[in-house]
């Protein structure tokens, strides 16, 4: 025998409650029949009546509603608005109706299942055991977890960008703690600013990372607009006037410091533990490598045997997906065939270990190198420059090794072009400080001319 059919009707409405004429902020309804104004609050509690055979069922949803952002048609809040004191999204409001109207739906279906018509008292039981679940207002923060989720997901994010988004969040977190009622609102001109200062003092930022941390914020910011839970903005105009060094320093090493780092001994250094001497040297084997082929840490780190095709290196990108074809020189030969007989995990083709390990030992192999040319840093914090002299060893990252690819091949006067071939440049313009180096380098170089 089929189950019975329940027959019901749901309908979500404002309780609207009785206002005099001279209240402010009221809500105006003009009677079809009589013409008669009738004057309510502007906002009033938000409610759902359920009818069957049995009778009628009132719960609150637990939300109030503006009446003039409600439309009784379809039973939800106008898009794109907010709600009482507290501000609700819109959105939010209706994806708590959705969320109950499926609660009903299901609970029906429940008692059809065991052939039960409930009585009103069964289904208040239910319900209330149902939708309890659903009573957590969601926060800044939660929204941001699920811009991480959706973009993720829908950009194919690298682990890189998600961790750089992390941070961002622990930041809002921070700043959250310090700041009242802190909600999408709290980010108006004057609430930016105040961002701009917590990273500035409590973060000790530069201006330039400051920079960059502003374009996250306004990036997730768009995209709570575009999600419409986010009314506010401010952003958009939002521009802080803060120096920045735009000569950023480019740390690479020249063709003579290069060729030195390359063919120095570390088994000759004095006091120089035997096991730190071979970890520096193959340090060294694997930073040169780069320096010779212009490959990131990330590319070097995940280069198989099987990318090495004859003289020439067959890579995608890690950072980029970028397809690239690099030919092999005799040095970056001479450091994979050093290697072609030891076997790593993976069938990796160097001796890589992790990044932040690896930049230790670069900074150490360049002090006992002597790589101590000075090198002038300049920033600012707010409107206060700051100018601090490193030597050059001191500042040594596996980044420098892409550099000092990129500046020397320049310099030797091979085109730029043929280096993005090698690189995965796109953009020419990514190619002007580094073009700006190599003048700089070729103008010196001729100076040798007039001793």
């Amino acid at each position: 025998m089929a189950n019975e059919k329940i027959i019901y009707n749901v309908s979500f409405f404002p309780d609207k409650e009785k206002a005099d004429s001279t209240q402010e902020n009221t809500f105006i309804e003009v009677d079809k029949k009589t013409g008669e104004q009738k004057y309510y609050n502007f906002d009033a509690k938000l409610r759902v009546r359920i009818r069957w055979s049995v009778g009628v069922l009132n719960f609150n949803v637990g939300e109030r509603v503006e009446l003039a952002k409600w439309s009784n048609e379809v039973q939800r809040c106008h898009k794109n608005t907010t709600h009482g004191k507290k501000k609700r999204y819109a959105k939010d409001i209706n994806e708590k109706i959705d969320y109950i109207q499926n609660n009903i739906d299901a609970i029906f279906k429940e008692f059809e299942a065991k052939n039960i018509v409930p009585t009103i008292e069964q289904y208040r039981n239910r319900y209330n055991n149902k939708t309890e679940a659903n009573t957590k207002e969601k926060t800044i923060i939660d929204y941001f977890d699920d811009f991480i989720k959706k973009e993720s997901t829908t950009n194919n994010w690298k682990a890189t960008t998600i961790e750089k988004l992390s941070s961002i969040k622990n930041h809002l977190i921070a700043f959250g703690e310090k700041t009242k009622n802190f909600n999408f609102d709290t980010f108006d001109k004057e609430g930016l600013n105040a961002y701009v200062v917590f990273l500035r003092d409590d973060k000790g930022m530069r201006n330039s990372t400051i920079l960059n941390k502003i374009s996250f914020l306004k990036w997730f910011l768009r995209w709570a607009m575009n999600e419409g839970v986010n009314t506010n903005n401010a952003f958009l105009l939002f521009k802080p006037k803060m120096p920045v060094n735009e000569k950023k320093a480019i740390i690479f090493l020249d063709w003579s410091e290069l060729m030195h780092v390359y063919n120095f001994d570390f088994s000759n250094v004095p006091n120089l533990h035997i096991d730190n001497a071979k970890a520096l040297e193959r340090v060294r084997d694997v930073f040169c490598f780069t320096c010779f082929t212009s490959l990131r840490y990330s590319d070097v780190e995940n280069l198989k045997r099987t990318d090495i095709r004859g003289n020439k290196l067959h890579i995608t990108t890690i950072k980029t997906d970028d397809s690239l074809v690099i030919e092999l020189n005799k040095y970056s030969k001479a450091i994979l065939d050093k290697y072609k007989d030891e076997v790593y995990f993976k069938n990796k083709a160097l001796p890589v270990i992790t990044n932040q390990r690896m930049n230790d030992h670069l900074k150490q192999m360049g002090q006992i190198c002597g790589l101590d040319t000075p090198i002038t840093l300049t920033y600012y914090k707010g409107s206060k420059r700051y100018d601090e002299v490193y030597p050059k060893y001191e500042l040594l990252t596996t980044h420098c090794g892409r550099r000092t690819f990129i500046c020397n091949a320049l310099t030797l006067g091979i085109a730029p072009t043929t280096v993005m071939s090698w690189t995965g440049h796109s953009d020419y313009k990514s190619m002007q400080p580094y073009i700006g180096v190599a003048e700089a380098e070729k103008k010196k170089a001729m100076e040798l001319f007039n001793r």
